[in-house]
C-alpha cells in the first residue's frame, strides 16, 4: 500500500482580485508529491509556478480546494499554526537569496533557529551546517553584500536547512548564478534529496530540471 503523500493539492484554485478584474493564478490544480521525491515545476513566465510554490510553502492559502502538507489541510490552520509549519517542516530557498543584509552569514542562518527555539545556538549546529555547504568560520562573519552570489546561495541553503525540514522549496535556485556555480548548487540539492529531503523546485532551465525525478509543467494556471 502506498504511503500518504507528503504534499497533496486537491482541486486548488488561487484567484487574486484586482481592480481590472480577477486574475486566476492557479486553476483547479491537483497534484500529489511523495516523501523523498524531487519534483521540478516548469512553464512560461506568468503560468503560476511561483504561486504554486507559495501555496505549498504555506505563504498563501488557496481560494478554493484543499492543500495537505504532511497530512494537514493548510486551509484549516490558524496563522500561528502556519507559521509553525514554515519553521519546522518547510525550508524555502529563494532565487534572490533574501538574506538580511545587516546580519552576518552566521546570523542569517541562526535567525530561523532562534524563531523556533527561542534561544541562540549553543551546540555548534550553525557552524557545522555552514561548513557542510562550504562556508567556513571566516566567511560566516561576512555580511551578504561581502559574499559572491554562489556564497550567498550556500548561506540561503543552510538557512533553509537549519530547522531540519522535511520539505525544501527552491524558487529558481540557480537563476542568478553562473553555470559552474549553478552546477555546484544543484549537486548539493541532489545530495540533500538522496539523504531523504523532499524537494520541489521551480526552474526555467531544462538542464536543471534533469536533476528531478519528474517534471510538472504549468500553462495558464493549469497542469499541462
Amino acid at each position: 500500500m502506498q504511503s500518504q503523500p507528503v504534499i497533496e493539492l486537491d482541486h486548488v484554485t488561487k484567484i487574486y482580485p484586482l481592480p481590472a478584474g480577477d486574475v486566476v493564478a492557479l486553476d483547479d490544480v491537483s497534484l500529489t508529491i511523495q516523501d523523498g521525491e524531487f519534483v521540478a515545476i516548469m512553464g512560461p513566465s506568468g503560468c503560476g509556478k511561483s504561486t504554486l510554490l507559495n501555496q505549498i510553502g504555506s505563504l498563501d492559502v488557496p481560494t478554493s480546494g484543499n492543500l495537505f502538507i504532511a497530512g494537514r489541510n493548510i486551509r484549516e490552520m490558524e496563522d500561528t499554526e502556519l507559521t509553525n509549519l514554515r519553521l519546522t517542516t518547510i525550508g524555502y530557498i529563494f532565487q534572490k537569496f533574501n538574506l538580511i543584509p545587516l546580519l552576518s552569514a552566521y546570523e542569517n542562518v541562526e535567525y530561523p533557529y532562534i524563531l523556533r527555539h527561542r534561544h541562540n545556538d549553543a551546540t555548534g549546529h550553525i557552524t557545522r551546517l555552514l561548513g557542510t555547504v562550504g562556508i567556513d568560520e571566516a566567511l560566516a562573519t561576512h555580511k551578504p553584500p561581502e559574499l559572491s552570489g554562489g556564497q550567498q546561495q550556500r548561506v540561503a541553503i543552510a538557512r533553509a536547512l537549519v530547522n531540519d525540514p522535511k520539505i525544501l522549496l527552491c524558487d529558481e535556485p540557480t537563476g542568478n548564478l553562473d553555470s559552474k556555480t549553478g552546477d555546484q548548487i544543484m549537486e548539493m540539492l541532489h545530495r540533500l534529496n538522496r539523504e531523504g529531503r523532499t524537494i520541489i523546485m521551480v526552474t526555467h532551465d531544462p538542464s536543471t530540471a534533469e536533476y528531478a525525478h519528474r517534471t510538472v509543467r504549468l500553462m495558464d494556471g493549469r497542469i499541462a
